[in-house]
């Protein structure tokens, strides 16, 4: 329901008093900005799972793991299936996964004989880099590029964006548990 005018023609749930024809226009425009948007940022998702022939949980792990290289912090086993929400089993799973596609390794932890750490190889770093990270360098040129007011403008919004989500339990999104 991008324009209220069509799929809420009676204003039952979307409160227009107070705004003008052109500031409706320009309202359904900003939302349809914003589902052009998701839709690109979706797509660039799809794409890079495909290319790297990946689920989205397998890249989310991916994506801690770099970043904890770039932080020169150890992964253990368990700091990814804290961070992920997963199972230790589905955790294993999802390491033997990766491992085999040879885009993480594991190894003996430094200083606890009893523990594992896992890492990001080289080439799916670079991989990453190649194909995500330059969309992300792209997008970065596009947000530095806007003033410091509009970027302050653009942040206020989408934060009260944000906060308008409810969580299935009725709960606000901006104080409910994600």
């Amino acid at each position: 329901m991008h324009d209220p005018r069509i799929g809420d023609s009676t204003g039952e749930l979307v409160d227009r008093r107070g705004l003008s024809d052109a500031d409706v226009e320009q309202v359904v425009e900003v939302m349809n900005a914003l589902r052009n948007w998701h839709e690109a940022a979706e797509r660039m998702s799809e794409s890079s799972r495909r290319y790297m022939r990946l689920n989205e949980t397998d890249m989310r792990a991916l994506r801690y793991l770099i970043a904890a290289h770039h932080q020169k912090r150890l992964v253990t086993p368990g700091a990814l299936t804290d961070y992920l929400g997963i199972s230790t089993a589905s955790t294993t799973k999802l390491l033997d996964r990766l491992e085999k596609g040879g885009h993480v390794r594991r190894g003996p932890h430094p200083s606890d004989r009893r523990a594992l750490t896992v890492a990001v190889t080289d080439a799916t770093r670079k991989d990453a880099r190649e194909s995500v990270g330059r969309q992300h360098a792209r997008r970065f040129t596009v947000a530095a590029e806007l003033t410091p007011a509009d970027r302050a403008v653009v942040i206020g919004f989408l934060d009260a964006l944000t906060a308008t989500e409810v969580a299935e339990d009725g709960e606000d999104g901006a104080t409910g548990d994600r």
